[in-house]
């Protein structure tokens, strides 16, 4: 009894130090006043500042831009690498496998400082596009290891037969093969959506003047004091987020099909 007592405890003050940072933006983006020492009574003021704030919405639109982008990119170049580094031999499959890690393993500050200086060696303009480049970069060793898995499990035997019985590659690619990758290239797409979404360190080293993400604009913004929009904005996406997590976790399960008896009818 004691045990599980101290369990529940010791989960939820795990639970407090979470969410407790969270809960206190969202409760200072209804505060009426800009000093987060005092409360100066509620208001949705911020939520309207905050559409009226061009900067913090260029901001945002670029960020979601960029992650959607570089996700979808990102995930079709990593798909591809994935069924290539399958087909090879044990060895060069290895080695292949330990050179995607690396990335995933690296500092990302080491990395951006390469792709910064890839891209002035190259003489190329920072900006949108670079910022771009350096996402879809750093995504593709996570789709790569989220596609793997089903990539192993894949029976060479199906698509061999869907091409005997008349398919071309293209159809038994997308027919067979695709299908069962399926769950593995969504897990990529998330993963490199959230990635880039969440980058800053790479983000600033290759960003160009006057392109800004969230992560940047915070940034840039802290220094001189963070506005109460940021804290409204920060809210409605965690918001979003756990609607999104809600709907996905809860929604109705689809009913058993079968027709009761079935089985006492076959045999």
């Amino acid at each position: 009894m004691i045990k599980k007592s101290a369990e529940k405890i010791y989960i939820a003050l795990i639970v407090l130090f979470m969410y407790a940072p969270i809960v206190t933006l969202m409760v200072l983006s209804f505060n009426n006043s800009k000093t987060r020492a005092k409360w100066g009574g509620f208001t949705f003021k911020w939520y309207v500042e905050l559409f009226d704030n061009q900067a913090i919405l260029q901001a945002l639109s670029n960020t979601l831009a960029i992650a959607l982008l570089s996700a979808v990119a990102a995930t079709v170049i990593g798909t591809v690498a994935t069924l290539s580094i399958a087909g090879m031999k044990r060895r060069s499959r290895a080695v292949f496998m330990s050179v995607t890690n690396i990335p995933m393993l690296n500092a990302e500050i080491v990395t951006g400082i390469s792709l910064m200086l890839l891209f002035i060696s190259f003489g190329v303009r920072f900006g949108f596009g670079t910022i771009l480049l350096s996402h879809i970069t750093f995504n593709i060793p996570y789709v790569i290891l989220s596609v793997m898995p089903r990539a192993k499990q894949l029976n060479p035997s199906v698509y061999e037969a869907a091409l005997d019985l008349g398919a071309s590659r293209t159809q038994a690619f997308f027919r067979v093969v695709f299908p069962d990758l399926l769950p593995g290239i969504l897990s990529g797409f998330l993963m490199a959506f959230t990635m880039s979404l969440d980058d800053f360190i790479i983000t600033h080293f290759t960003k160009g003047p006057g392109v800004d993400t969230l992560s940047t604009k915070i940034y840039t913004e802290v220094k001189k004091g963070i506005k109460p929009e940021m804290y409204a904005l920060s809210t409605l996406i965690f918001v979003t987020v756990l609607i999104l997590l809600l709907l996905v976790n809860y929604r109705p399960k689809p009913q058993d099909a079968s027709i009761p008896g079935a089985e006492r009818t076959k045999k």
